[in-house]
């Protein structure tokens, strides 16, 4: 009789589970990761070749993980923070001294069935140690010396590790996932607008200490013009495919800038640019409202979670993305330098797929245990 009370009991919990699913947000995860999928297969010339195949496993590995870590307690995600940062911070160290060396940077470390980019996974970690932080954390204490001392060289250490791989766009994303975490946690806006005054006051100082090929970017978003066949051309072949899109696009497998490889590195951070030009504006609309939609699912199971924790990762993530997205697609269209900053899901690449899927997998196990409070 008790073993059949506690199976019983346990149906009820995963069916309970499996109810409160958030079955929008896997919906639009799932059609993201199809169009990801269909213009992986597009840069690979329509043919089913390395990058697709590689995409495609990817895409359903971390899937299945994003399920599994949405049935897990959410406590669990709020136990792990502190030890989940520095288990990354370690991993960050080792890259710098052992890591593997690619085109003058050394950023992955080899485990033979993946080159994990540590600081991919930073940008989830560093939110997940600072809402634990701000969790038990009374209001009257979060704009306290301490706490903004603490949360800040909670930010700054990882930062410097990332930027001596050298890899200042991703160092940059570290710190605003961060300082997403303060402004919700609540600290008071004052102390972002000395910040933003003193990174303008030291601006210059800071440009000092630029790579060249780093300054090069700077002067080449200013003027991509100077030197149209070098550092200028990967900017002006992305604005002319953006452009020659138009309205509806060129079509499916028929984007003449990229399969006339006049783009490089097309599968990467610039993956949007070949949607753009086969798609049109109507494709890169409704992308869009792809992405506003998971966004505002996000956010959504934040506000109906009853733990802070929840609430602190969830809005911190939702803003995460949304700057991701923001600085990828004005990167492409001259908006901004060149960065290097992925589009979620779409662009190519293990560790950034793989910290999107662990942040989906916690804002998922938010939702299915939105009733769980911490104390």
């Amino acid at each position: 009789m008790y073993q059949h009370n506690r199976l019983t009991t346990n149906n009820f919990n995963f069916f309970s589970k499996l109810a409160n699913f958030d079955y929008l947000l896997m919906i639009c995860i799932l059609l993201l990761g199809f169009i990801s999928l269909a213009t992986m297969y597009s840069t690979d010339g329509g043919k089913i070749l390395f990058h697709t195949k590689s995409h495609f496993t990817k895409l359903i590995v971390f899937t299945m993980m994003m399920l599994i870590f949405s049935f897990i307690n959410i406590k669990f995600w709020f136990s792990i923070g502190y030890f989940f940062y520095i288990l990354i911070i370690g991993l960050l160290v080792w890259t710098y001294l052992f890591g593997i060396k690619s085109s003058g940077s050394q950023r992955w470390i080899d485990l033979y069935f993946i080159n994990l980019q540590p600081s991919e996974l930073m940008k989830i970690c560093i939110i997940l140690c600072l809402a634990k932080y701000f969790h038990r954390m009374k209001l009257e204490n979060v704009n306290s010396l301490y706490a903004i001392l603490s949360s800040l060289i909670v930010i700054l250490l990882p930062m410097g590790l990332v930027i001596v791989q050298p890899d200042l766009g991703t160092s940059l994303l570290i710190s605003i996932s961060g300082l997403a975490v303060l402004w919700f946690a609540g600290i008071n806006y004052k102390y972002f607008i000395y910040t933003i005054m003193g990174f303008l006051i030291s601006l210059p100082f800071i440009i000092s200490f630029l790579k060249p090929y780093q300054k090069l970017r700077v002067l080449t978003f200013l003027n991509p013009d100077r030197d149209p066949l070098g550092a200028g051309y990967q900017i002006i072949q992305s604005k002319i495919a953006v452009g020659s899109g138009g309205i509806f696009g060129k079509g499916f497998l028929k984007g003449t800038q990229s399969y006339l490889e006049f783009l490089p590195e097309k599968h990467t951070d610039f993956i949007f640019t070949l949607f753009s030009e086969e798609f049109g504006f109507v494709g890169s609309v409704l992308l869009l409202i792809i992405y506003a939609v998971i966004i505002y699912r996000i956010v959504a199971i934040g506000a109906t979670s009853r733990s802070y924790f929840a609430k602190l990762f969830c809005y911190s993530f939702a803003a995460s993305i949304f700057v991701y997205i923001t600085i990828n697609m004005s990167m492409v269209l001259g908006l901004l330098p060149i960065v290097g900053s992925p589009l979620p899901i779409m662009s190519y690449g293990g560790s950034s797929m793989l910290a999107t899927m662990f942040g989906f997998g916690i804002v998922m196990s938010a939702k299915v245990h939105s009733q769980q409070s911490i104390a």
